[in-house]
């Protein structure tokens, strides 16, 4: 089984259910399956198919669905591309990806005319017609790129609804997500169709996923948290999508208004936002069961005051791209405990371990490792990462985290992200936590820094409330909950934090703006 033969099936059996709503739009699972076959088929009278790599530069869109499991049905491999990238970002992965067609929005037809001529191998550029006011005056057919451009509707318009597509093998690869790099260019992980079914599957059994669920799908599309458990697993499950093309509180708050959804999925900002939003209106989320929390830590306080002003569960999990990406998640029939990811999933197994691989004691510190049908088949075209990421079967994650008695894990910081002060290992996120307990705190980031003396130093950016809070008040205030060599070194205050566009926080960016200046 795979995500395009389960989509088949739930056309089926839900026939007539909607399964997503769009900006005044609807389309039911048999008209969206129709819709996948034709683009499917359109593709391949482009002469495009099995093994070849197409990448989806787009926003949260039926476009998106449409492409990405017409892709899949044609036996090619989908690529997603954050559309806000720079030329020379997506340039790199195009080129790195084998990309030869890309599907896109019309607005960015000037930047398919620009990049063109540097990309002889993408045979073809689909464009989506958005209606919006910038693409209106945009002429293709003026275009240096017109004999490679269709637009999305050609394509579909020619295709066939009745289209069979080849048998795809589990272990061939659906998807190829590229990492956004920490230290160097991006590397791609390949994702077989094995790996996303398997977890998008088991994602949805854990967190009870049915046909009565309502899913507001606002995390983007083309990021793997979005991927799999806000649009497969509900698409498995015969629920219902509720797309907004972009985050914003106000929008969410309307949404849940109209369509009384069951399920909200976010990052630890987005929750800030809500939290903060103060034309918010509790009742509005009263239909929600579930709110589910990834990308980063959430931190505790956040959590606390979230559920008691809203009067819904967070579960709090964990993922990378290249376990496609769900690993833990805490459970709805047991106590959630906050500040945790929660414990494995169904067929995934995660351990903590030392600089050797052997596993440490129940509560002590150590990288987190992970194994199942889940990981990545590698990164493609990098072998030598490849073996240093999967050691017998394990994937490496990098985050350093620990395992309770009970089998819960904590993350405790990413492995490169640990401040050693004058031999002490300190982690960001127990600063950040103390931080965030502060009324007059809005939003954290806690880095190491050079120090002649100890080595490294701790220093927080915070965004803090319109009150009067000092350094040295906050300073006081930490010192009351950490030890002394925890206690922060330097403390700014920005008017906001850098974020990517999933709205997770970068920590990197900060450490570069020290090193600049």
């Amino acid at each position: 089984m795979n995500l395009s033969a389960r989509l088949e099936e739930s056309s089926k059996s839900h026939a007539m259910k909607p399964a997503y709503y769009f900006m005044g739009q609807s389309s039911t699972y048999g008209e969206l399956n129709g819709a996948v076959n034709k683009f499917a088929s359109g593709l391949e009278k482009l002469g495009l198919g099995k093994g070849d790599h197409i990448a989806l530069v787009l926003g949260n869109s039926p476009h998106f669905i449409i492409a990405l499991y017409g892709a899949m049905r044609a036996g090619a491999t989908v690529i997603p591309i954050n559309p806000i990238y720079t030329p020379d970002e997506i340039g790199y992965i195009m080129k790195n990806g084998d990309v030869k067609a890309v599907v896109t929005l019309d607005i960015m037809l000037p930047l398919v005319e620009k990049m063109h001529h540097h990309l002889p191998e993408v045979h073809h550029f689909i464009y989506c017609e958005t209606g919006d006011e910038k693409a209106k005056g945009l002429q293709p057919e003026q275009l240096s790129a017109y004999s490679k451009l269709k637009s999305f509707s050609q394509v579909v318009s020619s295709g066939d609804t009745t289209y069979k597509g080849p048998d795809l093998q589990e272990d061939e690869t659906a998807v190829i997500l590229y990492t956004s790099g920490t230290t160097g260019k991006p590397k791609g992980a390949m994702l077989s169709h094995k790996n996303l079914y398997s977890n998008a599957r088991d994602t949805g059994e854990y967190l009870k996923m049915n046909e009565d669920d309502k899913v507001v799908t606002t995390l983007p599309m083309f990021h793997v948290f979005c991927l799999t458990v806000v649009l497969n697993a509900p698409l498995m499950t015969g629920a219902t999508l509720l797309i907004t093309p972009k985050f914003s509180p106000q929008d969410i708050f309307k949404l849940a208004k109209e369509f009384q959804p069951t399920v909200f999925a976010g990052v630890p900002t987005m929750y800030n936002f809500l939290y903060q939003y103060e034309e918010g209106n509790p009742e509005d989320f009263s239909s929600l069961r579930l709110c589910i929390s990834g990308g980063a830590s959430l931190p505790v306080a956040l959590l606390k005051n979230f559920e008691k002003k809203f009067n819904v569960m967070i579960s709090e999990g964990y993922g990378l791209s290249e376990a496609s990406p769900v690993t833990c998640f805490n459970p709805l029939d047991r106590p959630r405990k906050a500040g945790s990811i929660g414990t494995s999933i169904v067929n995934v197994e995660n351990k903590v371990v030392d600089e050797l691989g052997g596993e440490v004691p129940v509560g002590e510190v150590g990288e987190l490792i992970v194994k199942g049908p889940n990981v990545m088949k590698g990164y493609y075209k990098m072998p030598e990462e490849t073996a240093a990421a999967i050691r017998d079967g394990w994937l490496y994650t990098g985050d350093l985290a620990n395992m309770d008695e009970e089998g819960y894990f904590t993350i405790v910081d990413r492995k490169k992200d640990m401040i050693l002060v004058g031999g002490y290992n300190v982690y960001p996120r127990e600063v950040e936590e103390v931080l965030y307990s502060h009324p007059e705190v809005v939003e954290v980031a806690v880095i190491g820094v050079p120090d002649p003396e100890m080595g490294e130093a701790v220093k927080c950016f915070v965004v803090k409330k319109g009150g009067s809070l000092t350094e040295q008040e906050l300073t006081a205030y930490c010192s009351e909950h950490l030890a002394k060599y925890k206690l922060p070194s330097s403390i700014e205050f920005l008017e906001e934090l850098p974020k990517n566009t999933t709205g997770k926080i970068l920590r990197r960016a900060l450490k570069q703006q020290v090193l600049q200046s």
